[in-house]
C-alpha cells in the first residue's frame, strides 16, 4: 500500500483513538449501578416541545452551563430534531445551542432513543426513565448510570412537582447528592 493511502488511513484511525479517549475522560461518577429499563411507553407528540433542565449529574459538556433547555420535535423522517441551548458562565453568560437527532430504538415503546449531535461518531443513550402523565416532568438517564437529567415544562417548577420528580428519581436508585441544581432565568 503506497504512502498516499496509508496516511489518511493513519489520521482516520488516530481521530477515533482521539475521540474515544476525550467521551472517556469526560465520564464522571457513576450516581446508579442499577439503572432500570424505562416502564412508561412515551408519546413523541407529546413529549416534544420546550423542556427546562432543572438538574443534572455535571458532565463535561455542560460545564459551567445555567438556563438549560432542550427542545424537541417530531420530524418527516421519523427522527426526531434535538436543539440544547445554555448559558455559558451563568445566566446572563453567552447562549450556546447544539443541534443534534435521535432515532428511536425499535421495541422501547419509544422511551430508548440514540442520540447523536456529532454526526454518526458518537452516539448516545437517551431513556425516558419516568414522565408525569400530564408530561409536565420527565427524568432522562442511560445505561452507565453516569449520567441525568431531571426535566419539567417550567422554569421553576412548584415545590410539591419538584418533590416529586426527586422522590421518583431516588426510587429509581439514583444518587441525589450528585444532582446539581440547574439555575434558570
Amino acid at each position: 500500500m503506497s504512502l498516499r493511502r496509508t496516511l489518511p488511513i493513519l489520521a482516520l484511525a488516530g481521530a477515533a483513538v482521539a475521540l474515544t479517549a476525550c467521551a472517556t475522560f469526560q465520564r464522571g461518577p457513576v450516581g446508579n449501578t442499577a439503572v432500570p429499563q424505562p416502564a412508561q411507553a412515551v408519546d413523541l407528540n407529546r413529549y416534544a416541545g420546550l423542556w427546562y433542565e432543572i438538574g443534572r449529574y455535571e458532565n463535561g459538556f455542560e460545564r459551567d452551563c445555567e438556563g438549560v433547555t432542550a427542545r424537541y420535535a417530531v420530524r418527516d423522517d421519523g427522527l426526531v430534531g434535538i436543539l440544547n441551548s445554555c448559558r455559558q458562565g451563568g445566566l446572563t453568560g453567552e447562549e450556546k445551542t447544539v443541534e443534534g437527532k435521535a432515532k428511536i430504538v425499535e421495541g422501547s415503546r419509544n422511551a430508548k432513543l440514540k442520540v447523536s449531535f456529532f454526526g454518526p461518531f458518537y452516539v448516545g443513550d437517551y431513556w425516558v426513565l419516568a414522565r408525569a402523565e400530564d408530561y409536565s416532568w420527565s427524568i432522562v438517564g442511560e445505561p452507565s448510570g453516569r449520567y441525568l437529567w431531571l426535566l419539567s415544562r417550567t422554569p421553576h417548577p412548584s415545590r410539591d412537582v419538584r418533590d416529586a420528580i426527586l422522590r421518583r428519581t431516588r426510587e429509581l436508585g439514583y444518587d441525589l447528592s450528585m444532582v446539581r441544581e440547574t439555575r434558570q432565568p
